[in-house]
């Protein structure tokens, strides 16, 4: 079970390892809100992982009999990205001084910003899916409810380690460097209209259900 744990933690956190928009959302949070506000996001982010993971696991029937939530869910995630990144690239232009970004300046509990942004992100599922089928075919991963268990809360940890890389580490690099908000901002843009972008190809060319 310590290794079942671990692997799943292991592949958890290089899954977070990639820059994407949930991982600098944490460093601009450390940066503007302090590293108590960005540690409540990680947790409601790893949350959805989690649940997502036992989706993974133990729903895909389920999933695929409601194909149609997932692929609405798709497409509102790249609507709702390309507008996140064209208000990050406006806010940034429009910037004089340095304020919040785009996606902080709001009164929405972290936590909750957390749970939001790892919900609108459903690619976790075929990630996952991917795993957890190789690692039950080759029996690496035993077909038990107690061995489920112990992979997704290993999961779990993983997501909050990746974050916390892009939390602390995130943090120091960018006041090592003095970035600017309105540099963060124009960072920010990138990240989204690219995850989009990327959604879009997704959607378009390899659907998963």
């Amino acid at each position: 079970m310590v290794y079942i744990f671990f692997m799943a933690c292991l592949i958890s956190f290089l899954g977070q390892l990639p820059l994407g928009n949930m991982s600098f959302t944490a460093t601009q949070i450390c940066i503007q809100e302090g590293a108590k506000k960005a540690w409540m996001y990680a947790i409601g982010v790893a949350i959805v992982e989690m649940l997502y993971l036992r989706f993974a696991l133990t729903g895909m029937d389920w999933v695929v009999q409601h194909r149609s939530w997932f692929v609405a869910l798709g497409w509102i995630t790249v609507l709702l990205f390309l507008v996140l990144g064209m208000l990050a690239f406006i806010s940034a232009r429009k910037q004089k001084k340095e304020e919040r970004s785009v996606i902080l300046d709001n009164q929405l509990h972290r936590f909750l910003l957390g749970l939001t942004m790892s919900a609108l992100n459903p690619v976790q599922i075929p990630f996952w899916f991917l795993w957890t089928s190789t690692m039950i075919q080759t029996r690496v991963l035993p077909v038990t409810a107690p061995a489920f268990h112990v992979f997704t809360m290993g999961a779990g940890l993983g997501t909050i380690a990746g974050l916390a890389l892009y939390i602390h580490g995130g943090n120091w690099l960018v006041k090592r460097n003095n970035t600017s908000n309105k540099t963060l901002n124009q960072i920010m843009g990138v990240i989204f209209i690219i995850t989009a972008l990327i959604q879009l190809y997704r959607m378009l060319y390899k659907p998963w259900i």
